[in-house]
């Protein structure tokens, strides 16, 4: 068995070992798994791993074997986390989604340790911006609770509704956004099989034609479909949305089938992006290299962290593709997105997905991240963010501890 255990030295003023680690789940728009690692230099790391139940668990479980390591060595932390537990679905799944948490914390202990901003850790800067699309929904759609969709009454789902939802995110500087695109009538006349209508197509085209007639060509225009259609009604949608030059179509169908997506993404010239629900760089280099995509979507807090999404960005890049990384953070990972996206040529833009939280940047202690539909990179040791402790503990969801 590999021993990905730290056996190198260093210099004793970077001789520095973790101490523990600690959890908190913040109750927002999604649940926020947040981490913070503690080192015997006096440094703590703070980083998230993507929504939902189990990965706490997993990232406290990590302690077993991670108190005493180097927060200096994000990456072989991560390969000693799959190893460690690659008899517990450790390759893939939840295990590198908490991983991926703790990696971002080691990033941003390594960079307050060596007085640097993660993204010079990272190996590079193309630009001093970061682009956001704004995550937008209409009336009350959409509301997710417990990993369902919670469908609201007709009038939120009116082209009219899109539309001025539409406008008054542009209102606010955004330059791009993003639709759900999941209506009620989906299931019908059947729940399960994925087939749409004509009247459900016609329908969706027409709520894209009242966000485009308001919003215009000058900004840019996804929608998501959430993997809900089989392979014939995903082309026909696709097909039908040409005239609208979207930025993209997302998840179109189920991830598991590679060549099916390969089917989709070629029979359109609508661009298709998918990638958030795979894992680590091997569940996604099929998908770049058979152009079975034409955005690559990785979410860094699921993926296997920031170093693993540059290894699939430059996967994409000696493919010409761009990359736009999901993310539906708080904004500790939305950060460390950030970083990211300054280091990665092939970067086009990234998702925020909190427009509903009244609250979401009280939970650092900064100005408001956003200004004109962009984040500016900073330049601070570390994330260059720090977690507001007392309102996190405010907003922590019931039944859990914070940190």
């Amino acid at each position: 068995m590999r021993d990905y255990g730290n056996h190198a030295t260093r210099p004793t003023e970077r001789d520095v070992a973790i101490t523990d680690i600690k959890t908190c789940v913040i109750e927002g728009n999604f649940e926020w798994n947040l981490v913070k690692i503690e080192t015997d230099a006096g440094v703590t790391g703070i980083g998230e791993s993507y929504r939902g139940g189990g990965v706490p668990e997993l990232m406290a479980y990590t302690k077993r074997f991670l108190i005493g390591e180097n927060p200096l060595d994000p990456e072989r932390i991560v390969q000693r986390i799959v190893q460690e537990m690659s008899g517990h679905g450790g390759t893939t799944g939840k295990v590198v989604t908490a991983a991926s948490g703790i990696e971002v914390a080691c990033w941003d202990a390594a960079g307050k340790i060596l007085g640097l901003p993660v993204y010079e850790l990272l190996g590079s800067k193309y630009r001093d911006e970061v682009r956001i699309y704004c995550d937008t929904h209409a009336g009350e759609a959409y509301q997710v609770e417990d990993g369902a969709t919670a469908y609201a009454d007709e009038s939120a789902y009116s082209p009219a509704a899109y539309a001025a939802a539409a406008a008054d995110v542009v209102d606010m500087g955004f330059s791009a956004l993003k639709f759900d695109l999941d209506l009620p009538e989906d299931n019908v006349p059947d729940r399960t099989n994925g087939r749409l209508t004509n009247e459900v197509i016609q329908n969706k085209r027409e709520i894209v034609a009242a966000v485009r007639d308001e919003i215009g060509y000058g900004i840019d225009l996804a929608f998501d479909c959430h993997w809900d259609y089989a392979v014939e009604s995903a082309k026909r949608l696709a097909h039908e949305l040409e005239e609208f030059d979207l930025m993209w179509l997302e998840d179109l169908i189920p991830p598991e089938n590679m060549d099916a997506q390969i089917e989709v993404t070629k029979d359109t010239r609508t661009p298709v992006a998918t990638g958030e629900n795979r894992f680590r760089v091997h569940e996604l280099s099929e998908l770049i290299y058979n152009h079975g995509v034409d955005i690559i979507t990785p979410d860094p807090t699921t993926v296997g962290g920031l170093a693993e999404t540059m290894r699939i960005a430059d996967r994409a890049q000696e493919n010409y593709m761009p990359v736009s990384p999901h993310n539906v953070c708080s904004p500790i990972g939305t950060m460390a997105c950030v970083h990211l996206g300054t280091v990665i040529p092939n970067f086009d833009v990234l998702e925020y997905h909190a427009l509903e939280v009244d609250w979401w940047d009280d939970l650092h202690t900064g100005d408001p991240l956003i200004e004109d539909g962009s984040i500016t990179v900073p330049d601070d040791p570390g994330l260059g963010i720090e977690l507001d402790e007392d309102v996190a503990r405010e907003h922590v969801l019931d039944g859990t501890d914070c940190f």
